[in-house]
């Protein structure tokens, strides 16, 4: 693959991608006031997808985030546990067990939401909307292009 970017516009955006990953991570995008750090990244993902699409079985779930239906079962038996999310029969099929977000699982995500809302306000503060939805678009593009890299790369087994 080559690029009309120059080395150094690479070198630039490389490092700071690795910059906000390392800060994404100390903060964990937590938000601001009593609910900082409150929710780790798994769940928060988990519990956004379920509040955007709706109950959906684990296999659904899993291939929606792009990650094994394992790692999905474990991510969500803390969730269920905590009683955020609640196992259901599949309306369909009452073998199938969907999961659902819980009332208590909506509350909680709203709070985070808001708090997390609070975090992005106070990073951006002295931008200009437009500003903010451009860096919005962006960040979206560049996502969606990391997830198809991801995709196409071969999958190594982890080691043993």
């Amino acid at each position: 693959m080559t690029t009309d970017l120059a080395p150094g516009v690479l070198d630039t955006l490389q490092h700071q991608v690795a910059v906000f990953a390392r800060r994404a991570e100390q903060t964990r995008l937590g938000g601001v006031g009593r609910l900082h750090q409150s929710m780790d990244r798994a769940a928060y993902l988990l519990l956004n997808r379920l509040d955007q699409e709706g109950p959906m079985g684990v296999k659904a779930l899993a291939a929606g985030m792009g990650i094994d239906s394992s790692t999905v079962t474990r991510q969500v038996a803390p969730l269920v546990e905590t009683g955020l999310v609640k196992r259901t029969s599949h309306p369909e099929d009452g073998r199938a067990v969907v999961l659902q977000l819980s009332p208590r699982g909506k509350a909680r995500l709203d709070e985070v939401r808001a708090s997390r809302r609070q975090l992005m306000e106070l990073c951006t503060e002295g931008w200009t909307e437009e500003e903010r939805a451009v860096f919005c678009t962006l960040l979206t593009r560049f996502n969606s292009a990391l997830s198809e890299v991801h995709s196409a790369l071969p999958q190594v087994p982890p080691a043993s």
